[in-house]
């Protein structure tokens, strides 16, 4: 994944989207639905109906990128929303796109040694 500014703002489409748009499709979405403009430098993040592929479009201020994911097992963890909407910081990007259920991270902290 290209490095992303850390001030970058993501927003997930809740709900299915329709794999078969390319950039055009995924860009219209991102105005019309998600009430966003694409040209923004934000990231958008669509899911497959079966949950094991997503697409993000990002302008990167000469042009739209579009990159795509499927996982081999599991789902990506989606939120659902009444809004159709969701914001998440680069790092739950992060998660989300190694499979992780980024709304819920399990850290592990090892205990201080006793000196």
């Amino acid at each position: 994944m290209i490095a992303l500014p850390p001030a970058t703002k993501v927003w997930l489409a809740c709900g299915a989207t329709d794999m078969r748009k390319g950039m055009c499709g995924l860009a219209v979405m991102a105005q019309e639905v998600l009430k966003q403009n694409p040209h923004s430098g934000a990231v958008f993040v669509f899911r497959g109906r079966r949950g094991d592929l997503i697409k993000l479009l990002w302008y990167d201020s000469q042009g739209f990128c579009l990159f795509s994911k499927r996982i081999d097992r599991g789902r990506f963890v989606w939120p659902m929303s009444q809004t159709g909407t969701a914001h998440l910081s680069a790092s739950q990007l992060s998660m989300l796109l190694e499979g992780v259920d980024w709304r819920r991270p399990q850290r592990t902290l090892r205990p201080a040694l006793a000196g």
